[in-house]
């Protein structure tokens, strides 16, 4: 990581300087839930296990277009936590539906005054509104009792930007995407997204699948898992040029935790990510339940299910699927479906790294990112 820093800090010099003054003024201030802050990393603690909590946030304010409504709503559109072993053999991206109900702790308020107060049962996205993202981090973390000592949050704009400044991301569409709503029309193939494109795939969810918020995590999926084999085939994460415009755009574009506020450790991590296998890369969906009653249309946790899953997490041990199993929403491309069965029928080649460690249960729903899938 050093010798990577010290590259872009000899040949961008004042950029560099700009970029991490900037970091450390606009940190959010993010706790455990015993109340620690948590500090920048030491070298020790980048090179254990990493815990990130990545927030799209769905607020209208300053995004320039009145495309996406009128909502003056400022919720927690996108949740997923992000967790790379410490021997970086596994990497895992665990998607929390916005619709999920919860209990809500107690969170401090960022601008100093009472705190606000705990809750028996909250949507998960409204957390936002009592406290503002280190509150769904907090909110987080007393569900999975994780710690999760870094944050980031996007909007609008800064998944437009971001998707711009990778050179887009090519999907799969099985079936035409007609979405209204979100302005999305797609015709069944391959499509590079970018710009408002890229958000519109994104955050489709009547576009796809039975129009549920699951359907919408698996669609998310297929461009999450698509954008990690696109920033792997290119090396994008080890050339420091590329990322420091990825930075630069980050910065311009997203809110971090003060744990978070330093070039270095940024590249760090970005490197420690890079290291992991793209069939060791996991992409699980929050089991949970349809809620009927007063909760009916939103969902609850299934509660083993997703203890197995946490304490996993917290245990710092894999979690890799055997094959893909993706639930309403997407489904594996046609071309993978042959290759997979092309290999059944062939002399199999030596295990890979996924094949030697403990799969998980078949009622996992996700992907892994070596896997090409479709929305659907």
């Amino acid at each position: 990581m050093a010798s990577v820093v010290g590259l872009v800090v000899a040949l961008l010099g004042g950029g560099y300087v700009y970029l991490t003054q900037t970091l450390s003024a606009s940190g959010i201030d993010v706790f455990s839930t015993d109340g620690e802050e948590y500090q920048l990393p030491t070298a020790e603690e980048i090179n254990g296990p990493i815990n990130m909590l990545l927030i799209g946030s769905d607020t209208r304010a300053g995004q320039g277009s009145t495309a996406y409504g009128n909502s003056t709503a400022n919720l927690a559109d996108v949740i997923i936590l992000l967790h790379v072993t410490a021997d970086r053999s596994n990497a895992v991206a665990l998607s929390f539906p916005r619709d999920l109900m919860v209990p809500q702790p107690e969170c401090r308020n960022p601008d100093g005054g009472d705190p606000y107060p705990a809750k028996d049962l909250v949507q998960i996205n409204a957390t936002m509104n009592s406290g503002g993202p280190a509150c769904v981090l907090q909110t987080i973390q007393s569900l999975t009792g994780i710690k999760i000592p870094y944050l980031a949050m996007i909007d609008f704009k800064g998944v437009i930007a971001m998707s711009e400044v990778v050179g887009g991301v090519t999907v799969c569409v099985s079936e035409d995407i007609n979405d209204d709503k979100t302005k999305l029309y797609l015709e069944a193939g391959e499509h590079t997204l970018q710009g408002e494109n890229a958000l519109a795939f994104l955050r489709t969810r009547y576009g796809v699948g039975d129009g549920s918020d699951l359907s919408r995590i698996s669609n998310q999926q297929v461009f999450l898992s698509a954008l990690a084999r696109k920033l792997k085939s290119e090396n994008v994460l080890t050339n420091p040029f590329q990322m420091f415009r990825i930075g630069t755009a980050a910065l311009e574009n997203m809110q971090l935790s003060n744990s978070l506020t330093n070039i270095g450790v940024m590249l760090g991590m970005a490197r420690e990510v890079n290291d992991v296998d793209l069939d060791m890369i996991t992409f699980i969906k929050l089991p949970v339940y349809s809620m009927q009653g007063a909760y009916s249309g939103r969902v609850g946790l299934i509660e083993d299910q997703g203890k197995f899953l946490f304490d996993k997490i917290a245990k710092d041990e894999p979690l890799v699927f055997e094959k893909a199993n993706l639930g309403q929403g997407a489904v594996v491309a046609e071309e993978e479906q042959t290759t997979n069965t092309t290999n059944t029928t062939e002399t199999q080649a030596p295990a890979s790294e996924s094949e030697s460690v403990e799969t998980l249960p078949e009622w996992v729903q996700g992907t892994k990112a070596s896997v090409k899938s479709c929305s659907k």
